[in-house]
């Protein structure tokens, strides 16, 4: 068995619980907390270095938008693999053990990790004088501590304990002792710090208060990438729990892959479309028949082309690739769905589209309903933030899950289905021209933008909040909720994928869809619920359940919701969180339905 071995993750949980991530692990069947590594480790630990390694994929629009030249799978181990030895593969990612310092459960003594004892090769720690009074040995392990330091800037440190206890004067022990933390009574005003040496003692009471901290330097330290790194920051740090959940918040960019980038062709040039797409146009027809005398040979007998057809065929790629239009890519997946004829089934390896005949009591609504009875998506880490999510994927305030800027990011594929719907354009002109409408969305929009400023300064906010966004959001997570009820999945397995803009951009769509890593994502029974005649049942459904919710009336005149919702709460449209691709925001059901004084309000209204 590996040295200090800490237990193992499914390939897509590496990409939430990334670089920067803490996460808790049984090594041995003891608490270990960690710090994954960053990615100088995934070259490290899995060679060979970078896009030389076997476990990548690529998806060119993605790659364009990140500004790398390709994406790596969270590495897996060969099972089948043996050494000289015979021994098994014993490779694995690195984490860094975090927070260092540890608490017995027993005496309650905390102290950093290097003044608790240790069995060689393990990744745990016990209390020797607990272990020693226990019958048979049996080891009291040292657990880690709550309390740790965050700040906006990512960075990450232990909580500072010989700070808050405040030593007396005096002190032999000062900054070098062991701390002993008791429970006397609930809550933090019951958790005593104490110093048996000085008798210096303090509650816990406070240390979320960020007042306390207001002369407390951040330390700048970066312990996923190495455990000197450090910077100059500024910023002032909080105190959070180590499980918190705004401890580590990932910024997920994604692409459906689409024609022409999800076929067979591109596949085979996606070692070499790096260098394909720096090829002076000149040379092009000389460097492919190049490739053609050896590993692309293949393709032109696969697709009886000659070299310089295949020539021709790259370069409208390299063309497309080149293009400012490509990281636009919302906009190019929404043309996809939109252009499918009612009878068109896609020919694409990881893209297939049905179009449905839309049932007459949707024709008002809809222009275009289509089944995607095949997709692929690439989901990227770009990096995370801490205390605060990522107002948008736009913003560039981020953490670096690496030291030096390579030319890759982590990321998985998944495969699955969905339906997509496109709301009739007219309608939706007539609809969202109302001023009372335009007045209502304001008041989140208005909200939003104050948030963002906050956060972002003068950058310019790439989103409105229009009353379209706020309809077609809400109408995703309806469809999404009763979908889960009608189609085999869990609420957790669908997803959300919202197609809005203004303008000459102008889209009104969303996609409903299931796409994961395991066979959840490929039971057929999403795709089959796009049918005309089922769809029709479930849209209707799905409208009639938002006209009644077990919060009204708070509910439907938004008394209950945050200031980035109006009419919405737990009971009738929010999501699980790895459903809503905006954590939750944005959701208005009174524009699905209208509300009591105000019925046209509502999108749907006339909709039986």
């Amino acid at each position: 068995m590996p040295n200090n071995l800490l237990g193992e993750l499914r390939r897509s949980a590496a990409i939430g619980f990334g670089p920067g991530s803490v996460v808790d692990f049984r090594a041995d069947n003891a608490p270990v907390s960690a710090v994954v590594a960053g990615l100088e480790e995934w070259d490290k630990s899995f060679p060979p270095k970078g896009l030389m390694n076997p476990q990548v994929i690529h998806e060119p629009r993605l790659q364009k938008k990140l500004s790398v030249s390709g994406f790596r799978l969270p590495p897996v181990v060969d099972e089948s693999w043996k050494n000289e030895r015979g021994e098994p593969d014993g490779r694995s990612l690195v984490a860094a053990r975090f927070p260092q310092w540890l608490l017995c459960p027993s005496c309650n003594r905390t102290a950093p990790a290097n003044r608790w004892s240790r069995d060689p090769g393990k990744a745990y720690r016990f209390c020797a004088d607990c272990t020693n009074r226990l019958p048979g040995r049996k080891k009291t392990f040292a657990v880690p501590v709550r309390f740790v330091m965050a700040c906006p800037n990512g960075h990450l440190d232990d909580f500072p304990w010989h700070f808050w206890v405040n030593h007396k004067e005096g002190c032999a022990h000062n900054y070098s002792s062991d701390l002993y933390l008791n429970t006397k009574n609930p809550g933090l005003s019951g958790l005593e710090l104490s110093c048996r040496n000085c008798g210096a003692s303090t509650t816990m009471d406070g240390i979320f208060n960020i007042s306390h901290w207001k002369n407390f330097k951040c330390s700048g330290k970066r312990p996923w990438l190495d455990g000197t790194s450090s910077e100059t920051c500024d910023m002032q740090p909080r105190v959070l729990q180590r499980g918190a959940s705004n401890l580590y918040f990932p910024i997920i960019e994604s692409a459906l892959s689409i024609p022409p980038w999800s076929d067979s062709l591109q596949e085979s040039l996606s070692i070499y479309w790096n260098a394909l797409t720096q090829v002076d146009e000149t040379q092009l027809d000389g460097f492919v028949e190049m490739l053609t005398m050896g590993d692309l040979k293949h393709v032109l007998i696969e697709y009886s082309l000659t070299a310089k057809e295949l020539a021709g065929q790259i370069r409208s790629r390299v063309k497309n690739y080149n293009s400012d239009e490509i990281t636009h890519i919302r906009q190019e997946e929404y043309q996809q769905f939109v252009q499918a004829n009612v009878s068109a089934k896609g020919n694409a390896d990881e893209f297939e589209i049905r179009g449905e005949q839309i049932p007459d009591s949707l024709l008002r609504y809809f222009s275009r309903i289509a089944r995607i009875v095949r997709l692929r998506e690439v989901r990227a880490i770009a990096g995370f933030t801490r205390i605060n999510p990522s107002d948008h994927s736009e913003s560039k305030n981020y953490s670096k899950l690496s030291e030096s800027n390579l030319d890759w990011l982590p990321a998985i594929e998944v495969r699955g289905e969905g339906i997509f719907l496109e709301l009739n354009s007219e309608l939706l002109s007539e609809w969202e021209s109302n001023s009372e409408l335009k007045t209502r969305a304001r008041k989140v929009h208005d909200n939003w933008i104050a948030h963002w400023q906050k956060n972002n300064g003068d950058m310019e906010c790439p989103l409105v909040i229009s009353p379209r966004y706020l309809l077609i959001h809400t109408l995703s997570h309806a469809l999404m909720r009763q979908l889960t009820l009608e189609c085999g999945y869990s609420s957790a397995s669908l997803r959300e994928r919202l197609y809005v803009d203004e303008g000459e951009r102008e889209m009104a769509g969303l996609l409903i869809y299931t796409a994961t890593s395991d066979s959840d994502g490929t039971l057929g029974g999403l795709q089959r619920n796009g049918k005309a005649h089922r769809l029709e049942k479930t849209l209707s459904k799905a409208i009639d359940a938002m006209r009644w919710c077990s919060s009204d009336p708070l509910c439907i005149h938004g008394l209950i919701a945050d200031d980035f919702s109006l009419s919405t709460c737990h009971a009738c449209t929010l999501a699980p969180e790895t459903s809503c691709e905006e954590f939750n925001r944005f959701l208005d059901r009174a524009l699905l339905v209208g509300y009591p004084e105000k019925p046209e309000f509502g999108f749907f209204s006339q909709l039986q």
